[in-house]
């Protein structure tokens, strides 16, 4: 037994050994020790803008969440958490723009370092299922689905009051 807590050393080891084993990787259908469905539950944070870096209100979200995925899984649920980036749109590109860099290049960049971040929080995160908002393959549907309810009038523009935070 060591005399002195590392946690710099202890972290590292365990991240390691996880990241090793896939411990976070969740599977469709996962059994009991009886050979029966596990419960499901689906642990998704708010997904952070890639427009700067993480701070404390991101480390209390993901925490939590965390602790829940934690409990549930000692409980016997089988929990997906699943991380992404709300990388499409007006903050990102208007971060980039005032870092005087391409909003593709801060984008991913952002992304990246976030990551990182994430990673040597230790989170209960199934990267398998990262997606990112700024990828074509994601946005598409997105634009699918709006002009499938533009067409059937589901969607509409008019004038209104709105209540907007400057």
């Amino acid at each position: 037994m060591q005399d002195k807590y590392s946690p710099a050393e202890v972290e590292q080891s365990a991240q390691q050994h996880w990241n090793a084993i896939d411990a976070y990787k969740t599977v469709e259908h996962a059994k009991d020790a009886q050979g029966r469905d596990k419960k499901k539950f689906y642990a998704c944070s708010m997904l952070p803008y890639p427009s700067g870096k993480l701070h404390m209100g991101h480390v209390r979200n993901y925490t939590i969440n965390d602790v829940m995925y934690r409990y549930l899984r000692m409980n016997g649920y089988n929990v997906l958490m699943p991380m992404g980036w709300d990388a499409f749109g007006m903050p990102a590109e208007n971060a980039a723009m005032a870092n005087g860099v391409p909003p593709a290049q801060w984008t991913y960049s952002n992304i990246e370092y976030m990551k990182k971040q994430m990673a040597s929080m230790g989170l209960a995160i199934d990267w398998s299922r990262e997606m990112t908002a700024c990828r074509p393959e994601y946005y598409k549907w997105n634009q699918w689905m709006f002009l499938k309810m533009l067409e059937k009038g589901i969607i509409y523009k008019k004038t209104g009051t709105v209540n907007w935070d400057p």
